[in-house]
């Protein structure tokens, strides 16, 4: 995986090349874009009727932000598709099954980025056709690292950004007191949504393997151990937050792990915070008010996969 699974100085080299697509700039040049496609998403949901935050909100958000961000339109029901299947494999736990999707995935990028080669200079001028002139360490990169890249882009921002619609949605309904605040006084949304996930984190896992001997918390870690970071513990971590199920976001903003820590945090954070402001203020925008269905039970995700499968909310 280009590039969270390279080591220094490997990895420096990557990242220095993809961080110039999520500047602060950029993300405010498609800003505007995103705010329409959430509100003819949120708009076409019916009111005084239970809907599913995760399945009408978070999925097509996320399918039509990326499709849109990397010059992907058209595909988007494909992409639906795809995030249906892998679902499926990675809770049924079948490595076979998931390596099988991983391939099919990886042939929707090379697609992509095969056809843009074919047109030339008449490609569209999109992150996509922008990744083929990349250079890193003076080289322009193999179709293996460009497709190795997109599939960071957006097999796991897929599912990220459903997963986190979802918990924030939730968050919103059960905290009635919280969704008012935020309806009077917006203020800093990003901050109040990071804790939101902070709470509930939906990203639980990731796993690596040291490198070079390691001592953590009197514990020897010896070259080639395989370690489990458990980033949903960490951050309810009763040493760090006192009540970790406290709602105070400025108080916890600097421990707050959601999306990683150290050289390898997510380089999209940008993006992701930029999607999720904007779904959560369309939301309450276009809402008076948003409660859990008294007909419908929610369900939580299962291992591996965190925060929720299905939340089903009333729009009012």
């Amino acid at each position: 995986m280009v590039p969270n699974s390279l080591d220094q100085p490997e990895h420096t080299a990557f990242r220095a090349a993809i961080e110039p697509f999520f500047t602060p700039e950029r993300i405010q040049v498609i800003e505007p874009r995103i705010q329409q496609i959430a509100q003819e998403i949120i708009g076409a949901l019916p009111r005084e009727a239970t809907v599913d935050a995760v399945a009408d909100i978070g999925y097509p958000l996320a399918a039509h932000a990326q499709a849109d961000w990397l010059g992907w339109q058209g595909i988007e029901d494909e992409l639906l598709a795809w995030m249906a299947d892998n679902h499926a494999a990675t809770r049924s736990g079948d490595r076979s099954r998931t390596a099988a999707v991983a391939a099919a995935f990886d042939e929707i990028v090379l697609a992509q980025v095969r056809r843009r080669r074919q047109l030339g200079s008449a490609a569209a001028k999109d992150p996509t056709t922008e990744l083929l002139t990349v250079t890193v360490n003076g080289a322009l990169m193999p179709d293996a690292d460009i497709v190795s890249i997109l599939r960071n882009w957006t097999a796991g921002d897929l599912a990220s950004m459903a997963a986190a619609v979802g918990v924030v949605v939730y968050f919103l309904a059960a905290h009635p007191e919280v969704q008012e605040a935020l309806r009077t006084n917006p203020g800093n949304l990003a901050a109040a949504i990071d804790e939101m996930l902070r709470i509930d984190d939906p990203f639980l896992v990731s796993r690596r393997i040291t490198t070079a001997a390691a001592h953590v918390d009197g514990f020897v870690l010896e070259p080639g151990t395989r370690i489990y970071l458990n980033w949903t513990s960490a951050n309810r971590d009763e040493t760090v937050f006192g009540d970790p199920g406290a709602y105070r976001p400025e108080e916890h903003a600097p421990h707050n792990l959601v999306y990683g820590a150290g050289i390898h945090a997510c380089p999209g954070r940008t993006l992701a915070t930029m999607e999720l402001v904007v779904a959560a203020q369309t939301l309450l925008d276009m809402t008076t008010h948003l409660e859990l269905a008294t007909d419908a039970d929610s369900l939580r995700e299962t291992y591996p996969l965190g925060g929720w499968r299905q939340v089903f909310v009333q729009l009012h």
